[in-house]
């Protein structure tokens, strides 16, 4: 049941089929209504006018079934539909009253109305001339003669957008199919032409539009699903794409064209989807194949090739291979420059391989294109962090290990420097006092690098044994003593 507030705009738009009907009332006679004919209508036009209109369509079914010679019945549940919004099938139902009743204008009139919104001008301009010559009243005379006025602009519209159409003027042509579509409402045909103007001045999603509605408009209409799903492909949409060929496919599951877009479609979709998965699992190296083998599946759209790229390019960054990552993910800003993804995936690679400098420009960058996004928040105040600790003392550095290096390869280096560097090896007082810095220097080092805790608060741009002397009440705030480290064996398991 629909309440009354709810239907009042639309009832408003049939409001000439409301004024007629307070008229009708003396119609029943005339038109022989047997008794429960006549309950019917009037049970019905008391929930028309409360706003109940499914039972009320239900009382003019009943009464159109009763007798159905009845142009009353028709048109009130012509009323009904149109108010309802259902003007498909509101429009045999007129018909049906003009054929019982032609001199019935106000019928004839709506159905015009009707008949314009579809776009059939010469029928519609029939109606309003067969009014106009039927006696009408003041009110439907002005009518008429408005949208006879109307129709025939129409006529001279639509010649201009088919002129400029086959002159391959198709923002003219545009022009001018806008203008008749704000009258023609429900044209289909001029809704796909539309569609192919957008689509030759490269608007794709303005065409997918048009063609939407064209495929609501005019039933069993493949030809619309194909193109909407070719055009979300073409714009890298490929889950769209397979739901709207799937569409063309449940009306002609025969059709060719439909049928070869779906496996290819669909074999995609496949790949994408398994590379998503695989991301999602860190099988990094497995999910850059799968892109890979998307990019020659379809090597014709760019989109998809720039998507796969950018997917490789996060795989490369997430997988600590800052190398290949920046390769890529600068291929992709060569191609797309605001590409925010790409941005953040070359800015984690630039920290890997601590170029700090290089991070914070890429992460700047993506913050202007997104504000608001907090991971690039985090990562430009990180690799801000990085560089300042950069210009200090390194641990990293000091063992020469990259920042993603294992325990073991810390621990390696170590030994390697700490043997390397022992003061026992020195004689000379001079080099010995060098030895003896740089040996607790390595020894450092290791020790916030081989411990989880410690290095996670130097990545995050704190040094340790700063906070530990200074707890310590002062002293040099990156060196231990060398009497602390006397003795110290750089081949023991820790």
């Amino acid at each position: 049941m629909v309440a009354l507030g709810s239907v009042t705009s639309r009832l408003g738009s049939v409001f000439p089929f409301l004024l007629v009907l307070v008229d009708l009332q003396y119609e029943g006679a005339e038109c022989g209504v047997n008794a429960d004919v006549e309950k019917h209508l009037e049970l019905g036009k008391k929930l028309l006018a409360a706003g109940q209109l499914a039972d009320a369509l239900s009382q003019f079914h009943a009464a159109v079934d009763g007798d159905p010679d009845n142009y009353i019945a028709y048109y009130r549940r012509a009323t009904v539909f149109l108010a309802m919004g259902k003007s498909k099938a509101a429009l045999p139902d007129l018909s049906k009253v003009i054929e019982l009743k032609m001199d019935f204008t106000a019928a004839r009139l709506q159905r015009g109305h009707l008949l314009l919104k579809q776009g059939k001008l010469d029928e519609a301009e029939d109606d309003f001339k067969k009014v106009l010559k039927s006696n009408p009243s003041e009110n439907e005379e002005k009518e008429a003669q408005s949208q006879l006025i109307k129709s025939d602009e129409m006529q001279r519209l639509r010649s201009q957008a088919l002129d400029a159409f086959e002159s391959s003027d198709y923002t003219a042509a545009i022009t001018f199919l806008d203008k008749i579509l704000e009258v023609c409402v429900w044209d289909a045909e001029l809704r796909e032409l539309r569609a192919e103007c957008f689509i030759k001045e490269g608007e794709p999603r303005k065409a997918i539009s048009d063609l939407k509605a064209a495929s609501k408009l005019k039933n069993d209409n493949t030809e619309a699903f194909y193109k909407i799903s070719t055009l979300y492909y073409q714009l890298g949409d490929h889950e769209l794409s397979l739901s709207e060929v799937r569409e063309c496919l449940k009306l002609d599951q025969d059709h060719k064209r439909c049928f070869a877009h779906y496996k290819q479609v669909k074999k995609l979709n496949k790949l994408i989807e398994t590379a998503e998965e695989l991301i999602r699992d860190g099988r990094y190296t497995d999910a850059t194949s799968k892109y890979e083998s998307v990019m020659k599946t379809e090597p014709s759209v760019s989109e998809y090739i720039i998507r796969s790229k950018e997917r490789i390019c996060h795989c490369f960054s997430k997988d600590e291979k800052p190398v290949e990552a920046i390769r890529v993910c600068s291929e992709v800003l060569q191609m797309e420059p605001e590409n925010v993804n790409a941005l953040k995936d070359r800015a984690e690679a630039y920290l890997i391989e601590e170029m700090y400098d290089e991070a914070i420009q890429d992460y700047e960058t993506a913050q202007e294109h997104n504000e608001n996004d907090q991971q690039i928040r985090e990562g430009l105040e990180k690799a801000q962090r990085l560089l300042k600790q950069s210009q200090k003392r390194d641990y990293y550095k000091i063992l020469g290990v990259k920042r993603n290096a294992k325990k073991q390869e810390i621990i390696k280096a170590y030994r390697k420097l700490a043997l390397q560097w022992h003061p026992d090896n020195f004689q000379n007082e001079e080099e010995k006092k060098k030895a003896e810095k740089k040996f607790i220097d390595i020894a450092a080092a290791k020790e916030v690098l081989s411990d989880p805790e410690m290095r996670k608060k130097f990545d995050d741009g704190e040094d340790p044994l700063d906070a530990e002397n200074q707890q310590g009440g002062g002293g040099n705030p990156f060196h231990r003593s060398w009497n602390s480290w006397q003795g110290f064996n750089p081949f023991s398991s820790e």
